[in-house]
């Protein structure tokens, strides 16, 4: 077998067909997507979105999503914004080493 000149870049959960309801499973999972992009390409609502993963999860597994989820604030949008301000604001230039 020939070795190509790119890696293969191996992930063990892989994202599934946009079209397929295992999309929305793992992209609630997925820290980076937030329910706002879910929203936009499967038109499913954060509501959908709980009701989905509270169906199909056992209730430790979505527990602890739960618990995740409402810490992270990469999952919304707005409060993601929010927070990635206040941390600019802190962070001055003088704090940098030239």
């Amino acid at each position: 077998m020939k070795k190509s000149k790119y890696p293969v870049t191996r992930v063990k959960n892989s994202e599934p067909d946009l079209n397929s309801p295992d999309w929305v499973i793992w992209a609630a999972w997925a820290d980076r997507v937030t329910f706002e992009e879910i929203k936009k390409k499967t038109g499913k609502s954060e509501n959908e979105v709980i009701k989905i993963m509270r169906r199909s999860l056992k209730k430790n597994s979505f527990k602890l999503w739960r618990k995740r989820v409402k810490n992270k604030s990469i999952k919304h949008q707005k409060k993601f914004k929010v927070e990635r301000k206040e941390i600019r604001r802190k962070i001055k230039k003088s704090d940098y080493i030239i």
